[in-house]
Formats: C-alpha cells, sequence, structure tokens
C-alpha cells in the first residue's frame, strides 16, 4: 500500500506527515521497489542515496504521481482513493503541492529566463497579476532579478539551476525534491545551492535529496535515507554518507 496523509499549507493548521507505507512497485517481471516504508514529517531536510537500480527514480515518480498504482493504492488523508473519481485539475492541483526538479531542469533554451518561469505558471493556467508577481519575487529570492531579460543558453550551469528553483517557488509548493542539485557544481557553487535550500526549509518546507554528493551529505548532517536492492537500506537522523 502507498499511503498519503497530505494537507495543504494554511496559517494555524495541523499538517499530517506524508507516509509511504509497505509499497512495491513491478514493471512486468521486474521489481523497482520491494517493501519500502518512509514516515516523512512536515519540515525535514532529507538527503536520499542509492546504489544503481535501486530504485530512486521509480520512487520520486510515485511521489508526484507519475507513476499510477496497479497492486497497491495512494489514499488522501480524508481517506478517500487519490484516483478514485477524481477529476484532472483535482489531480494537477495535488502535484503542484510536490515539485521535482530533475537533472536536465527541462529549461525552454529559446526563451528568456522570466519566460520559463512565467510558462511554468501559465500551463497551470494563473493569473496574469500574479504571475507578474510570483515570477519577480521567485526571481529575487534565488538573485536573477537582474538576468530576468537573458536566453537561458546564455546562462551558466549554476543559473540555469537557479531558473529551475526559480520555477518551483512560483508554486509554493509544500514539497521540494531535486534529484542530484550538485553533480555538475563545483564545492562552492555547491554550497550556495545548500544555502538556498536550507533558508527554504528554515521557512517549513520539506526537502527532499536524491544524491551521490558524498561530501554535501557529510556536511549537512540530515536525515539520511539510503537505498540498496530496490529497498531501504539505513535511514538515520543526523546522518552520514553510507554507502
Amino acid at each position: 500500500m502507498f499511503f498519503f496523509a497530505l494537507t495543504f499549507r494554511k496559517k494555524n493548521v495541523h499538517y499530517e506527515p506524508m507516509k509511504v507505507e509497505n509499497i512495491t512497485l513491478s514493471y512486468g517481471n521486474k521489481t523497482a521497489l520491494r517493501d519500502v516504508s518512509i514516515d516523512i514529517k512536515p519540515g525535514e531536510f532529507i538527503f536520499v542515496i542509492w546504489y544503481s537500480g535501486s530504485g530512486k527514480t521509480s520512487l520520486i515518480r510515485s511521489m508526484i504521481w507519475d507513476l499510477k498504482p496497479s497492486a497497491w493504492h495512494i489514499f488522501l488523508d480524508n481517506g478517500s482513493g487519490l484516483y478514485t473519481n477524481k477529476s484532472d485539475s483535482f489531480l494537477s492541483h495535488h502535484r503542484r503541492s510536490i515539485w521535482v526538479i530533475f537533472q536536465d531542469y527541462k529549461l525552454l533554451e529559446s526563451k528568456k529566463v522570466y519566460e520559463n518561469v512565467a510558462f511554468a505558471m501559465e500551463v497551470c493556467g494563473y493569473k496574469d497579476r500574479d504571475i507578474r508577481k510570483k515570477v519577480s519575487e521567485a526571481l529575487e529570492q534565488v538573485w536573477l532579478l537582474f538576468k530576468k531579460d537573458k536566453y537561458i543558453k546564455e546562462l551558466s550551469w549554476w543559473e540555469k539551476q537557479r531558473v529551475a528553483i526559480a520555477r518551483a517557488l512560483v508554486h509554493s509548493p509544500k514539497i521540494i525534491i531535486w534529484d542530484e542539485p550538485t553533480g555538475n557544481l563545483d564545492p562552492d557553487t555547491a554550497e550556495e545551492v545548500m544555502d538556498i535550500f536550507d533558508e527554504l526549509n528554515r521557512e517549513g518546507m520539506t526537502v527532499i535529496m536524491a544524491t551521490h554528493d558524498k561530501e554535501i551529505v557529510n556536511k549537512y548532517k540530515k536525515r539520511v535515507i539510503a537505498f540498496k536492492d530496490k529497498k531501504i537500506f539505513s535511514d538515520t537522523k543526523n546522518g552520514n554518507y553510507c554507502l
């Protein structure tokens, strides 16, 4: 079973934790995840580390409902099934509460910085006045407002990462998941990434980072969940890189 107890960010409301319970996920005869259970409290910062082929991508896809369940189920905190009589707009609203930044960022190279971030809101049906306000706020938060009229192809790798972060922030997600955030960065720039996400975490956002960066994991002493052979090998608070 895959169980989500998920509520949206409101003042003076108690937020239930997210729970993944005993999930086993298979593609035909190939098992991607085997008996995985995770309890994630609101506002946690978690590093996810893994051996190749241990099911990390499948876990991320299932957390944003990109993989529709077959032999297991997803339930909301009111007890209703996520895929039971739910409209596309309902599912889209839920997906925006968990934002994933993938390794390739999926930016539009032919568009400018501002246009890339605005596009992420336009396709979700936001009003023009909300787009103007939130895009400027998000770009300022990642120190890129002064480059809003630059084309993506003119940016450095680190600047492209910040555009990807801004595109996530405009949706005010409850959870951000980032796949390999520091893989292409030098140590100083990697620390700048961590500074941004440390600040977001202090503001109450749940942050999950899938990474192979041993130095970052050992330095920041967050919760570390390690995958091996398609299941959880270790789950440690204030942990170190253990693979």
